[in-house]
């Protein structure tokens, strides 16, 4: 063997979502500094930034109708410390500082030396893999995102226009299944409110997205959404057919210029049978089926892992084609909370004046810690997973539990010790119980989850 790579042995740690606001290399707790140790073991080490890396005050923010995530560039030094060492930008706080602010975070990264992918200066670039280069051999990056803002979008290259900077996109649409009686009602609503009209006039001036004339029996467009006569009701979703195609072409590429290739999919996005009558969002436990069909495909093409992420909690591991899929790594580093200086929008969202702070937004926006992420424990219970490969074998996963410090101080809380026993335990069980669905066999042994390939 003349080369390490020619092994086919890799170890890859993979963490959810981070958005760090403040320093992690100066804490030393025991159980942070195993985590650490955990991380710094990998041969490559993933997480989804979800972010914007920039100074404060430097360039101008968009609107995102939320909290406006910072990252300060200094504290890509402490997320290095923590081990992370490749990165996806594909998200929905990508675009909060607008295209300068994907510039910017680009620009930051690579002085960090950190390979990102899933934004660039135009489609293409956010749609190409990025690589990190390990003694174990060529780790390839492919990130998307099916939660954006219609302007964050990446625009494409032409010869005589240039691109627009902004995300790699999966976008997808959504079906909306039911009786006959509710479609009729539908359509007896469309007709005397004047949508039908208003769609037909649309069409007459040349637009093209325009769906009048275009309903088949037992369809209907209203309110922009897509209804289907049909025996019960659901939710039907389909993901665009150009942007899964691209995403699938970058693959095939990253095959085959790395040794492994690793798919990032950040997507709010859930489904299953809860989706229609879940009061919280952390009771839904599965993504919409489209993200499913996306994952699959992707291992299809030639992925070694795929990692979602971006309902802020941990669901189910599905072994598929001897190749690991993480439907979510939920949050891990959680620090949205404590930023130094957020938009006049975010303030007057809320109704808070020129006077209010972070802490304002905060104290108003989670009314005290009582609703929202600080009020439901869920949020704060994560995990991270490590993947071993022997022989380009998959042979071993590890989860490992995490306590994200629910019910502390908003300036304490939100950074990834090892859980305990006892609430690793827990974490480990609902994993284990979602994975089981997926007829993955999770089995808690010394305060982690292990799933071994057959």
């Amino acid at each position: 063997m003349l080369y390490e790579p020619e092994s086919g042995s890799i170890k890859v740690a993979l963490l959810g979502d981070v958005m760090p606001t403040r320093r992690l290399a100066v804490f030393r707790e025991e159980h942070y500094l195993k985590l650490r140790e955990i991380l710094t073991a990998a041969d490559a080490t993933f997480a989804n930034l979800e972010t914007s890396v920039h100074e404060y005050l430097e360039g101008h923010h968009g609107i995102s109708g939320g909290t406006y995530m910072t990252t300060e560039p200094h504290l890509l030094e402490d997320l290095k410390w923590l081990g992370v060492n490749f990165v996806s930008c594909a998200n929905n706080h990508a675009f909060d500082y607008g295209e300068e602010g994907v510039l910017a975070t680009m620009k930051y990264l690579d002085a960090a030396g950190l390979p990102h992918a899933g934004t660039g200066r135009n489609l293409r670039e956010a749609r190409s893999p990025a690589y990190l280069e390990t003694s174990r051999g060529r780790v390839a990056l492919i990130a998307a995102t099916a939660t954006f803002s219609p302007p964050s979008v990446a625009g494409e290259q032409r010869p005589d226009v240039a691109g627009r900077p902004g995300v790699n996109p999966l976008r997808h649409s959504s079906t909306y299944l039911i009786d006959n009686r509710g479609l009729e009602d539908l359509r007896r609503l469309g007709a005397a409110l004047g949508f039908d009209a208003a769609r037909e006039r649309r069409r007459r001036l040349g637009d093209a997205k325009s769906s009048a004339g275009t309903d088949a029996e037992g369809e209907y467009s209203f309110g922009g959404m897509r209804f289907e006569r049909s025996d019960a009701f659901a939710i039907r979703t389909t993901g665009n057919k150009r942007d899964i195609a691209e995403n699938l072409q970058q693959i095939k590429e990253a095959r085959r210029m790395a040794d492994w290739v690793v798919v990032s999919l950040h997507c709010h996005e859930l489904g299953g049978e809860k989706l229609m009558t879940a009061l919280l969002r952390s009771e839904i436990e599965e993504l919409a089926d489209f993200a499913v069909d996306f994952a699959h495909r992707c291992i299809d093409a030639g992925a070694d892992i795929f990692v979602g992420h971006g309902p802020q909690e941990p669901f189910g591991v599905e072994v598929y084609r001897d190749r690991p899929i993480f439907y979510s790594l939920g949050s891990t580093i959680f620090q949205l909370e404590t930023p130094r200086f957020l938009a006049e929008e975010a303030y007057a969202r809320y109704g808070l004046g020129p006077d209010a702070g972070p802490a304002d937004f905060a104290d108003t926006r989670y009314q005290s810690d009582t609703v929202g992420h600080p009020s439901d424990p869920a949020y704060w219970k994560q995990v991270i997973a490590t993947c071993e490969f022997r022989e380009r074998k998959l042979s071993r996963i590890d989860l490992h539990p995490l306590d994200l410090g629910f019910g502390k101080p908003r300036w304490q809380r939100g950074r990834p010790v090892l859980a305990d026993p006892a609430l690793g335990e827990k974490i480990i069980g609902r994993v284990a119980r979602l994975s089981q669905r997926l007829g993955t066999e999770v089995r808690c042994q010394e305060n982690r989850g292990v799933i071994m390939e057959k």
